[in-house]
């Protein structure tokens, strides 16, 4: 069986201008062994389903700071299904409250939130036990 690491897309969508802590997660999940591709600010919904899907990833992180969650989050995740993407797991981190982070988690539209103050490990440990063996660890 090929095993292939696990490639993360992390993405910035919407009109926040703040990337600082995205560029942080990437480069822990990339010393961590994972493939990452980084889509830059200012990304619509679109742009975001369209990358992950000619990247081929197994995960999209959305980093969120501007309070369009509710709007931004399940908007992707209907993009991803229409695509055929529905198995991607959706991780989403910034500033989040905790009735939000209930309502997505809830609907489906995302898999995991991530706050500010949680570790880099745990957003590494969550990603490599999402995984089966054929990836790489």
């Amino acid at each position: 069986m090929d095993r292939r690491k696990i490639r993360v897309l992390v993405a910035k969508p919407g009109l926040d201008g703040h990337d600082r802590g995205a560029r942080v997660v990437a480069r822990a999940l990339r010393d961590a062994g994972m493939e990452i591709v980084y889509t830059g600010l200012h990304q619509t919904a679109e742009q975001i389903a369209e990358t992950a899907l000619q990247e081929d990833v197994d995960v999209v992180g959305l980093s969120i700071l501007s309070g369009a969650h509710l709007t931004l989050v399940p908007r992707i995740k209907a993009l991803l299904r229409e695509k055929g993407l529905g198995d991607i797991l959706v991780v989403v981190g910034g500033i989040i409250p905790e009735e939000d982070a209930a309502e997505l988690l809830k609907r489906g539209d995302a898999d995991r939130i991530f706050i500010p103050g949680d570790s880099l490990d745990s957003i590494i440990e969550y990603l490599r036990g999402s995984f089966s063996s054929n990836h790489t660890l």
